[in-house]
């Protein structure tokens, strides 16, 4: 389409994906957005990760003009997106969820409400943080272990089914060989790249410093991908973290 007048004339909903709330505030409501073309009664689904006040100053001003709108970001990669399988965690009125699941269902295998307008950058910015922070343990543990005599597949063995077992390990091991589809084999390729990751972590660390949360360790997560975009490898999957931790040790 040509326009994004254009491109919402006459749709039941409209979904996007967009890199900031900046973005979703002026794609919606500059005069020639969404908002202006759509009509009325459309549902609004957008699936970008932003900040959480953003996410609900953009459902306060669609609930204003009229239409529902709910935010829900994804989560599971590239892989989950090609394969119709991903997470969708969703805020917005139980009206907006009910007209937003049938359509997130075509691309999604787990659709959540989360709560009100908000709820679902909440989920994810908190729940991506947690796998930033997983993934940095999870190098380190696989580093440990080859420098003190132990090869990756045994570790990889033995951890998968002990206490340490994690989402980072199993599914998405740092470490080349275990996990025949994870990054590490292929040259750390995304995926999640490592700059998506910072941009999560950042936005963690916003809503954090409103809500007056501590979060130590999503701190330390977000110093150690910020030099790893410094570095260079912010367009590498973020599992790179265990190829810096080798490129250290050596």
């Amino acid at each position: 389409a040509p326009s994004i007048g254009d491109a919402v004339s006459g749709c039941d909903a409209v979904v996007t994906m967009l890199p900031a709330g900046k973005h979703v505030l002026s794609v919606y409501f500059d005069d020639q957005g969404v908002a202006a073309n759509a009509v009325p009664g459309t549902v609004f689904l957008d699936c970008s990760t932003i900040a959480v006040e953003d996410a609900r100053k953009a459902a306060n001003q669609a609930q204003s003009l009229g239409f529902e709108m709910v935010d829900a970001p994804v989560s599971g990669g590239v892989a989950a997106a090609a394969g119709g399988t991903l997470t969708f965690m969703v805020g917005g009125t139980e009206a907006g969820f009910s007209r937003a699941k049938p359509i997130l269902e075509a691309m999604g295998k787990t659709i959540v409400h989360a709560g009100g307008a908000g709820n679902g950058q909440v989920a994810k910015i908190a729940n991506n943080m947690l796998l930033g922070i997983s993934m940095i343990a999870t190098c380190e543990a696989f580093n440990l272990a080859e420098k003190l005599g132990l090869d990756a597949q045994t570790f990889f063995d033995i951890s998968s089914k002990a206490s340490g077992q994690n989402w980072s390990m199993t599914s998405y091991c740092p470490a080349p060989g275990p996990v025949p589809t994870a990054p590490s084999n292929r040259d750390y390729e995304p995926g999640f790249a490592v700059d998506m990751m910072l941009k999560d972590l950042r936005l963690a660390a916003e809503a954090a410093g409103s809500a007056g949360a501590q979060t130590d360790f999503g701190k330390s997560a977000l110093e150690a991908y910020e030099k790893l975009s410094r570095d260079g490898l912010g367009g590498k999957d973020f599992s790179v973290v265990m190829r810096a931790l080798q490129s250290q040790a050596d």
